[in-house]
């Protein structure tokens, strides 16, 4: 909720969501994955948490896109279908420029490191200012761990099919 994953883009968006009750569809897309599928939370906490803190919460529009990132909705997404955090910020946030304004205390880090500073070197932490478990959080969760264990989850609901 307060934006502490170590993963700096699903931090920014939750943080932008408490900070000023909006957030882009893209990283409500990429938080909402983070949660459900990399923490294996019932789709229902983010709902409510964002229908709490959202100032533009529909009452359509939110349940249907939590349930459509869980692939659970009548017009869902593909269970398979894990956002990559990393990727996501590299993709649409490239400049890191979103991510500096609502994780400040890594914006020193540079474009290359910004979206992963676990694999920041030293020197470059140093530089920067971080440290990483003390000033910024290390990755709660693996990706690659995380995706294998979602998608065995969604594998095993199905029957093993």
């Amino acid at each position: 909720k307060r934006g502490q994953t170590g993963y700096p883009i699903v931090d920014a968006g939750m943080r932008q969501l408490w900070r000023t009750g909006w957030m882009h569809n893209r990283v409500r897309m990429a938080a909402a994955s983070f949660l459900i599928k990399h923490l294996m939370a019932d789709w229902r906490i983010g709902e409510e948490w964002f229908w709490d803190t959202l100032v533009d919460a529909c009452p359509a529009n939110n349940p249907a896109s939590w349930q459509w990132v869980a692939g659970s909705g009548a017009d869902a997404a593909p269970y398979y279908r894990i956002f990559n955090p990393v990727l996501q910020g590299e993709k649409f946030d490239s400049d890191g420029a979103y991510v500096r304004e609502f994780v400040p205390e890594i914006a020193a880090l540079p474009n290359g490191l910004i979206h992963r500073p676990w694999e920041a070197s030293p020197l470059e932490l140093a530089a920067a200012g971080v440290e990483l478990g003390k000033t910024y959080p290390r990755p709660i969760v693996d990706h690659a761990l995380a995706r294998d264990r979602a998608l065995a989850a969604y594998k095993s609901i199905k029957g093993g099919q």
